[in-house]
This record gives structure tokens, C-alpha cells and sequence, in this order.
């Protein structure tokens, strides 16, 4: 399953395209089956419909936890290290796991949660987030984790859309100096949701918490009274096994499904060859398990290739900003795996932080979330990774279920910013406006992929035309990625940004209908307009245009309670870094909002506007740009 050199690399890469089936199964073959499939792929990009391994029984769980006990089941699967560097860590062995897995899965079954059904979970960055997910995928139940960080209506929003019986939640979450009340916030959203019946609260903070009779259970209380012997449900390999919610160009969150064996299959190969892991060595993916990176490379993948990995409760700053470095240095660990954000954030901080710890563990390092820039790719490498790891710069998306364009570690060239070649199965193209594709090197174009991979998404949870349209409906017969990308000499892609109203801040995607409608929420704004603008630390910040019923007496109170108010609706990750009262926006005669020209104005690239003349009213393109910030 995994390769060794470029030249296996390249033999790989051309099996993948000249025969995917006869490749993905072969593949598949190093997994656990019941049942063995009826075929291997069917797809129709048209309808926007991809099945993968039909007919073929199994389950994840036997995959990820019970086909190793026998070989490592003494081994650390997971490594947890806590907000507060002065606790001590929790390593669960193999063994650990699978009993805790198998013990809180009888709980769900208790409460009646069964195959199919959906359960929401909002918990903080503790084991017991992995145990909850696998217990899930133990019975046949969907999961769908929900970010800690989102707010009340956000949880809401998910749970109704997946109408779920169940949320498994914390008293509070500890994030650095902070005490997050968790229950809280599940509290509010539930007085919106009809379809819960059951909430799991674990211990966390000792926070004092409202538990409600008939419907509010403690985890330890609940985990006393099953037994540590749960079968695993057979499952087809198209079941369903998680949604996760993801930003789209409109406000409403897109519930993206994937599936139990492509899912598997493309996790776990992806994260054998990219970081090619060798046995024994400790992976640290620091990304939230509420996100896609922390399903595929923290849980799925590494389990089920029977990996160590570490799971971090905290931030990279608190108490100060060597926290990452403490941790590679104690738990002596091999693959690093960040985001540009973190590392722009901590090379904000010098390198006196860095200094004084032994981070000679190291052996590969990776970047996740959006494009690194050059200047960070040469800090991490030098700084981090001592100019001898390798740097995999990996490009893919909550909707690919696992890495698609990236540098496979010791083994691809690298060039910095650039995510170099795709992993074998992917056929990536780039297409011109028109839909046209863009032949040869030295080319840029909009990113898509003309062939189904395992772990590509199966549909929008309960809206499968919004699948489609999303995807599919833009370029016909391909996968629409929503990126722009330029393919240079050597036939190396690198990700230009996105394309489409959707903004990457720090790595996550944020719709600008989803912020836009949250401003409008505010009392005194009549309309707004958002979009991105370079951020020296996210990347991209979010630049807010406000139209106010009056002019504000105190500006800067305004802009607060605006921030306040897309907290409350979205969470904290949402808040506009700048607010620019307007009088009017740049619209087109047919009402459209031109947000080239906003973006324009928020790049501080005024030169280049085009022709305003056709707009509705262009002197407010004069004025926006006179009040710029």
C-alpha cells in the first residue's frame, strides 16, 4: 500500500489512471471485509452520483481498533496532552480504546440510538471526542461533530438539519486561559431542536451545569452500568458514516456526507504514503477533530493504519508560545502536522521560543488549510524541521475526505507553495472560464477533478440537488473544487485561492452570505457586503462593508456590537476583522453587488477597478474608497 520511491510514485500514478478500479481494489484488499464487494465503482458525474466497493460489508471500527490487538495492542493509539501543560498527559493503548469504544457504544445502544441514526457531538479535545466518534461508527450511527467553538445557533442549525436524537457534550471545554461553558450553549440550541431526546454530559471544567430530568445524562455515571463488549454493526461499504457541516456561498451550512468504505480506504492510504509512516513513530495533527483534517488524521486514518497519534486539547500560545515545541519535545514526536495560520502566528513570536527545546524527533513535517506562503514554508522547514524533514504541503477539502494534491514526504521534490503532484487516483484539470481545459504547463485555470476518488463526497445530507449544483453543475462531468490553480513548467499545481464567494480564515472556510446575513441581523444595519483581504497572520481576514439605518455616534462601539452579533449567530471564528461604514454599495442596474470592486478597495489595489460607469450609482465607488481602512 505504500510507496517507497518517485519512481513507485510514478508507476502508481499511472496504474490509477489506466485502470482506477483494478488499483483501488488491489488497495482495498489490505483492509478487513466481511463480505467481499460486488463492484468496485459506479458513478455519473451528471447526477452527481459516486458509489465505491457496492455490496462489500465491513466496519470501520474492526479496521481501526480490533485487526490490531492482537500485534499492538499495547501500543499508544492515542496520546492525549491537556490544556494545562502542569496535568499530565493520558496515553490509551490499543486495548484502552477499543474496550472504552466498545463500553460507550453499549450506552448509545442503551439510550436507543441505532444504526443510521444521527448523533451530535460537541465536545471539547479529549479522548473521549475520538471515543464518542468511534462508538458511533461501532453501531452503525452517524456522527456529526460539531466545532466547539460555534455558537448556539450554529449547533441548532446542524441538528435540526440532520435531525439528530442525540448530542454528546461537556460541562466546559479549557481553552488556554478560558473556560468555555459548553452545556450552555447545547442548553440554548436545544430549546430550537425538537428531534433530540438524549444529551450525554462528560466532566470536563466542574462547571456548575443545568442537567435536565428524562433527558440529560452523565457520561461516567452511564459508562458504569454496560459492559465492554459490543460486536461491530456490519455496514455496507456506501452506509453512511459521518456528516460533517461545511461554509458554502450561501448561508446555510452544507451537510457533507461520507460513506464508510471509500472513506476508509482513501483516509487510510492517503495517510500511509503522504507522511509514510513508519511503525512506532508518534503523529501530532493539531487541528480540531471537529474539522475534516482531525476525522482523517487523527482518528481515521492513522487508527486504521494502526498509527500513534497525539491529541491536543489547548492553543499553540498558551501559557506562551513554545507550547507546540514542549510537545514535540515530551512525546518525542515524528510528524508534525499544522496549519499556516499557527505557524505565522508563532513566527510572529521570534525564535526564542523555539530555542532550547530538542525537537530532533522530527522526521517529517505538514501543512493543512489553506496555501503556506513562501516566507513561512522557509521558517518551518529551517526553524521547525532543522532543513532535514521533509515539508508536505497538502491541498484538499472537507468534501474529499482526505488529501488529494501534495508531495508524498522524502519522496516528491519539493518546491515551496507549491502542493506539487496528486496523489495517485486523483485527475486533476484545470479548465478555463467557459469550462474549457487548459492543456500543457505554465497554465492557471479553475481546479477541477475529472475522475471519482473513494473518499470523494457522497451528497448534501437530505438535499442531494444542492450536492450537485455545488459541485457539479458548474463544469459538467467534473468535480468543481471552487479553486483557482496554476500549473507551473514542471506540471506542479499550486492553489491560488478560491474562486467562489467563500473566504479561507485560518484555514477554514467561511461562506460571505453566511457572515453577511449575520451583520444583517443587527438592528441598526440595513445591508452589508463581505469579503477577504490578505491577512499577515489568517491569510485572509474578512473585510465587512456597512450600510447603517443611521450614522453611527460611536463608531467603534458599533463595529463591537456588530462583532458581537456574528459571534453569537456563527461563533468567534466569523468576527470581521474590519468594518467600513458605507452610504451605498457598488451594484450592478440589476441589483447585484459587485464584490470584485470591495475586494478591490479591501487589497488596496484602487488602480485597477475596471469600468464603473455601468453601475447603478458609481460615485459610492469614489467614496468607499476615499474611507477605506
Amino acid at each position: 500500500m505504500r510507496i517507497k520511491t518517485f519512481e513507485e510514485y510514478k508507476v502508481a500514478y499511472q496504474q490509477s489512471v489506466d485502470d482506477p478500479e483494478g488499483f483501488w481494489a488491489e488497495v482495498a484488499q489490505h483492509f478487513q471485509w466481511r463480505k467481499p464487494w460486488k463492484k468496485v465503482l459506479s458513478w455519473d458525474f451528471q447526477e452527481a452520483r459516486t458509489k465505491w466497493f457496492e455490496g462489500g460489508v465491513m466496519n470501520i471500527t474492526e479496521n481501526a481498533l480490533d485487526r490490531h490487538l492482537a500485534e499492538r495492542g499495547d501500543q499508544p493509539a492515542i496520546i492525549w496532552e491537556p490544556n494545562n501543560p502542569e496535568d499530565q498527559a493520558v496515553t490509551l493503548t490499543y486495548h484502552v480504546l477499543f474496550e472504552q469504544v466498545c463500553r460507550f457504544a453499549n450506552v448509545l445502544k442503551k439510550h436507543g440510538v441505532q444504526k443510521g441514526d444521527r448523533v451530535c457531538i460537541y465536545l471539547p479535545m479529549v479522548p473521549e471526542l475520538a471515543i464518542a466518534v468511534l462508538a458511533c461508527a461501532r453501531i452503525g450511527a452517524v456522527h456529526s461533530v460539531v466545532f466547539g467553538g460555534f455558537s448556539a445557533k450554529s449547533i441548532a442549525d446542524r441538528i435540526n438539519d440532520a435531525e439528530c436524537s442525540m448530542v454528546i457534550t461537556s460541562d466546559g471545554a479549557f481553552r488556554g486561559s478560558k473556560v468555555i461553558p459548553m452545556k450552555d450553549t447545547v442548553d440554548e440550541a436545544l430549546v430550537q431542536c425538537s428531534t433530540v431526546k438524549k444529551v450525554i454530559v462528560l466532566t470536563r471544567t466542574r462547571t456548575p451545569v443545568h442537567m435536565l430530568k428524562g433527558r440529560d445524562l452523565w457520561w461516567e455515571d452511564e459508562v458504569k452500568q454496560v459492559n465492554s463488549v459490543c460486536p461491530a454493526e456490519p455496514m455496507d461499504a456506501e452506509d453512511m458514516l459521518f456528516i460533517l457541516y461545511t461554509s458554502g456561498s450561501t448561508g446555510k451550512p452544507k451537510g457533507v456526507v461520507h460513506t464508510c468504505g471509500g472513506y476508509m480506504i482513501y483516509a487510510t492510504y492517503t495517510f500511509a504514503n503522504v507522511f509514510q509512516y513508519e511503525p512506532g513513530e508518534v503523529h501530532f495533527c493539531t487541528a480540531d477533530i471537529g474539522w475534516i483534517t482531525g476525522h482523517s488524521y487523527i482518528v481515521y486514518g492513522p487508527l486504521c493504519y494502526g498509527a500513534t497519534s497525539v491529541v491536543f486539547e489547548g492553543v499553540p500560545t498558551y501559557p506562551d508560545a513554545s507550547r507546540f515545541w514542549k510537545i514535540v519535545e515530551r512525546h518525542q514526536v515524528n510528524i508534525l502536522y499544522t496549519a499556516p495560520t499557527a505557524i505565522r502566528s508563532l513566527m510572529g513570536f521570534g525564535l526564542d521560543y523555539v530555542k532550547g527545546h530538542d525537537l530532533s524527533s522530527l522526521t517529517k513535517l505538514g501543512s493543512v488549510g489553506e496555501p503556506i506562503n513562501e516566507e513561512a514554508w522557509h521558517w518551518y522547514k529551517t526553524n521547525i524541521g532543522g532543513d532535514h524533514c521533509p515539508l508536505v504541503d497538502t491541498w484538499w477539502q472537507t468534501e474529499n475526505g482526505g488529501i488529494m494534491i501534495s508531495p508524498l514526504a522524502g519522496i516528491t521534490p519539493e518546491k515551496p507553495t507549491f502542493a506539487t503532484l496528486p496523489l495517485p487516483g486523483i485527475q486533476p484539470v484545470l479548465v478555463d472560464e467557459s469550462g474549457n481545459e487548459i492543456e500543457g504547463n505554465g497554465v492557471s485555470g479553475n481546479l477541477c477533478i475529472k475522475f471519482p476518488w473513494p473518499g470523494i463526497i457522497r451528497t448534501t445530507y437530505g438535499d442531494h440537488e444542492r450536492c450537485r449544483q455545488t459541485y457539479f453543475s458548474t463544469y459538467p462531468g467534473k468535480y468543481f473544487t471552487g479553486d483557482g490553480c496554476l500549473r507551473d513548467e514542471d506540471g506542479y499545481y499550486r492553489i491560488t485561492g478560491r474562486v467562489d464567494d467563500v473566504l479561507n480564515v485560518s484555514g477554514h472556510r467561511i461562506g460571505t452570505a453566511e457572515v453577511e446575513n449575520a451583520i444583517n441581523m443587527h438592528l441598526g444595519v440595513v445591508e452589508s457586503a463581505v469579503v477577504g483581504y490578505p491577512h499577515d497572520i489568517k491569510g485572509q481576514g474578512i473585510y465587512a462593508y456597512v450600510i447603517t439605518e443611521h450614522t453611527p455616534e460611536d463608531p467603534e462601539m458599533f463595529r463591537k456590537d456588530i462583532s458581537a452579533t456574528v459571534s453569537r449567530i456563527i461563533g468567534p471564528i466569523a468576527k470581521p476583522d474590519k468594518v467600513q461604514f458605507v452610504s451605498g454599495l457598488p451594484k450592478t442596474r440589476s441589483g447585484k453587488i459587485m464584490r470584485r470592486i470591495l475586494r478591490k478597495i479591501s487589497e488596496g489595489d484602487v488602480s485597477n477597478l475596471g469600468d464603473t460607469s455601468t453601475l447603478l450609482d458609481p460615485a459610492v465607488v469614489d467614496e468607499i474608497k476615499a474611507g477605506a481602512l
